[in-house]
């Protein structure tokens, strides 16, 4: 497995790409983030570890571009620390991210735990949703309504299949990190309203009918449905 390191910073570069191969990765750098989509378009990469503040083109865009074609993982590790700046990188396709400082160890727990969930969802039968004329393509995570697809990102789709199987029923805040985000997710709980309420646009864009997100106040959200 080759991990992609995007990192201005030539000591942290050093000690991630020392640890990895001690764990068995095959490991390539990038320095800037214009060299990152040049080798990413030119190169098979199995993960991303991903700075934020790099020389010319920065990592949110670097996400955002490598999200239009690839659902390789990603983790974002930046110096920022503000709840907006973590919230966007999330937003823009992240699986996780990282703080610096931060421990090698770190780094390969969070990797791993990512890893777990992409084997079990591969390893899931192929199947289909169907929710009030909305249908769930759970292999490649399509959503269409009467024929038009819905375009969703990873975690739109995982919040909506999920709401597809248990109509009617709520879950909070914490329910929705822990089964889409992944038990091992410290990330802040606002992201979940975030991906909501982008979620409930597309579904309002789509002019999907008898159906919608509500809010259960002080509990938190259900996929309702009326006839």
């Amino acid at each position: 497995m080759k991990v992609l390191i995007v990192e201005d910073n030539r000591q942290i570069v050093d000690v991630l790409t020392r640890y990895l191969q001690e764990a068995g990765y095959e490991t390539a750098v990038c320095y800037d983030g214009e060299a990152a989509l040049t080798y990413f378009e030119g190169e098979p990469v199995d993960f991303i570890l991903l700075d934020i503040m790099l020389p010319g083109v920065d990592g949110f865009t670097i996400c955002r571009k490598i999200r239009e074609t690839s659902t390789v993982p990603i983790i974002m590790i930046t110096a920022k620390t503000e709840d907006a700046d973590r919230i966007l990188g999330l937003e823009v396709g992240a699986d996780d991210y990282i703080i610096k400082p931060f421990s090698p160890k770190e780094v390969l727990s969070r990797m791993k735990a990512i890893l777990r969930r992409i084997h079990f969802e591969q390893d899931r039968p192929s199947a289909k949703l169907f929710l009030n004329g909305i249908e769930l393509q759970l292999e490649n995570r399509k959503a269409f309504y009467r024929g038009q697809e819905i375009r969703l990102t990873k975690k739109e789709f995982e919040i909506l299949a999920l709401f597809a199987q248990y109509p009617n029923k709520v879950f909070s805040r914490d329910n929705l990190l822990d089964t889409v985000w992944g038990y091992d997710y410290y990330g802040d709980s606002r992201t979940v309203d975030s991906h909501i309420k982008r979620l409930r646009a597309k579904l309002t864009a789509a002019h999907v009918a008898n159906c919608s997100i509500e809010t259960v106040w002080g509990e938190g959200y259900r996929f309702g449905l009326s006839l």
